[in-house]
């Protein structure tokens, strides 16, 4: 259903592409890594502001996070809907990666630094784009409403949106609109529709040895002529054996089947120096991507048990912290018939020729011979959700209700959700090859190969949210099957309350930008 107001959004995003794909390279170009984005979350508050929304910085106690408001009274009688969305702006450590044809860094900058992937900078542009032409619609035609838009800081490690949710700042959404890049087929140019992702649990174990002298004999001396301190296993051999335990076990902590995961980073070991004394703190993070709760928390008590034993077989003591849990993902028919109308009247991304050029540049550079058509076929066609659903589930247990792993998740619960996903630049590559991680990058930063996914999500989720604003039936139809899907709404007898029991996981050692006499540089020095 296209109405005039959708005809003004969508005029709007065209005469704002040029504003778009520069907002787009400024984030990429910020780069900054989970709970670390401060200059990402700055922009967007700053930006929200000058637009005329009322924005609560630090929200939930999240310092990059933020959630922002704008009504629309004109009109208004009783109560009008919210329509929520939300940007991303997180990057991942290791992946700098300039906006050019070739492997490089950003400048000034080591490929140790942050860098966007997916790239959460050209999804927090895009849902940006559709909130600002959503509201220019509804200041023009009159539209009664209000618009949530939140910012949500370390998606990578599963964290704002579970924390946002048990504070409360999903509630009282009439529909929660998330779009992301396209990162797998069949999922591109299309709309999730029952298979939508899972859980996620991710801790950090803390090991601490502050009490090595109980280790040990002792001659009464400060350092003692035996070094017997340093003869103590300490922190490092506590996550060390945690390491090792947990990867020999990792097969049987869950039957094969579910198509879960565990990964690990370690965040820090000991000190810098290597003293004559044991290391004192050493912290690893693990994540999971599970299908359910449940399974969640099978692994969990395995990775518990390690811990514990690794401390105590150290001389250690072991602490866990959460950095997230979150839940699967819910089904909403109606709202994704809405999303999916939108998409296909918009249509999908489609690249020209200066786009094609620098895709077969890059082609070139990664030693792969240049093609005609460089960009893969899907990333210009639709694909119905039915479609995409079957194709999704070929390899997947009947008994799998959910796969992949986002932490929007977490906003299904509290109101009827769409999730869709449109064509990030992707090339085609000859059989038996395979391009390196810089490619996709790069091609998300280059302002000719990521701005057409830009302008096709932006448009699609200012249809989305004035079909919401404007046709009571359809909103209906999707708190309807909301109702229905929890049992009763938030609280429902089939409702997954948030698992969320922890603060915000902010004061660990999280890569991120430091400042030195040597200018800017990532935690890892730049000259490493």
């Amino acid at each position: 259903m296209v109405t005039e107001a959708s005809v003004s959004a969508l005029n709007f995003i065209d005469d704002h592409k040029a504003d778009l794909s520069a907002s787009a390279r400024t984030i990429f170009d910020f780069g900054e890594t989970a709970w670390r984005e401060y200059r990402s979350a700055d922009w967007y508050v700053h930006r929200l502001r000058q637009e005329g929304f009322d924005v609560e910085a630090g929200s939930a106690g999240m310092p990059t996070a933020f959630c922002a408001h704008w009504t629309n009274r004109a009109g208004m009688s009783g109560q009008a809907p919210t329509i929520g969305m939300y940007a991303e702006y997180d990057a991942v450590p290791g992946n700098c990666q300039a906006a050019t044809t070739s492997r490089q860094p950003r400048s000034g900058l080591s490929e140790h630094a942050g860098g966007h992937t997916d790239p959460h900078s050209g999804l927090g542009i895009s849902a940006l784009g559709g909130l600002l032409a959503t509201k220019a619609a509804m200041e023009k035609h009159g539209i009664a409403g209000t618009l949530r838009f939140t910012g949500e800081p370390a998606e990578k490690v599963r964290g704002s949106k579970p924390i946002h949710a048990a504070k409360g700042y999903y509630d009282g959404l009439d529909g929660m609109i998330s779009f992301h890049p396209f990162y797998m087929l069949p999922l591109c140019n299309t709309v999730r529709w029952d298979t939508h992702c899972g859980a996620a649990y991710s801790m950090i174990y803390r090991f601490i040895c502050d009490q090595p002298e109980l280790w040990g004999l002792s001659d009464g001396a400060p350092i003692p002529q035996s070094h017997s301190a340093v003869r103590a296993p300490g922190a490092n051999d506590a996550l060390m054996m945690m390491y090792m335990a947990s990867k020999a076990l990792r097969d049987s902590m869950l039957p094969h089947q579910g198509g879960w995961s565990i990964s690990e980073a370690i965040l820090t070991a000991g000190q810098a120096t290597a003293d004559n004394l044991p290391a004192g703190l050493a912290e690893i993070q693990y994540m999971m991507r599970v299908p359910t709760i449940a399974m969640a928390e099978k692994i969990t008590a395995a990775l518990d048990r390690n811990a514990e034993h690794a401390a105590a077989m150290s001389g250690c003591r072991v602490e866990r912290h959460w950095v997230c849990k979150s839940r699967p993902g819910l089904a909403n028919h109606a709202m994704a018939n809405i999303t999916w109308e939108a998409l296909k009247y918009v249509g999908a991304p489609q690249w020209d020729e200066a786009a094609k050029a620098i895709a077969r540049e890059i082609q070139v550079n990664a030693g792969i011979d240049a093609m005609d058509d460089p960009f893969l076929d899907e990333c210009e066609r639709l694909i119905s959700p039915q479609d995409a659903e079957a194709i999704l589930r070929r390899d997947l247990p009947p008994s799998q209700l959910n796969s992949t792993s986002d932490d929007y998740t977490d906003m299904t619960w509290h109101a009827p959700t769409v999730r869709f996903y449109v064509a990030r630049p992707a090339l085609k590559a000859p059989k038996g090859k395979a391009y390196p991680g810089w490619v996709m990058n790069a091609l998300g930063g280059i302002s000719e190969t990521i701005d057409p996914m830009i302008v096709c999500a932006a448009k699609t989720v200012a249809l989305t949210a004035l079909r919401l604003l404007e046709d009571g039936e359809a909103r209906r139809a999707a708190k309807d099957e909301f109702i229905e899907r929890t049992g009763g709404g938030v609280g429902g007898s089939k409702w997954i309350a948030p698992l969320c029991d922890y603060e915000p996981p902010i004061h660990f050692r999280w890569p991120e930008y430091i400042t030195t006499a040597r200018g800017t540089e990532w935690w890892i020095p730049n000259a490493a």
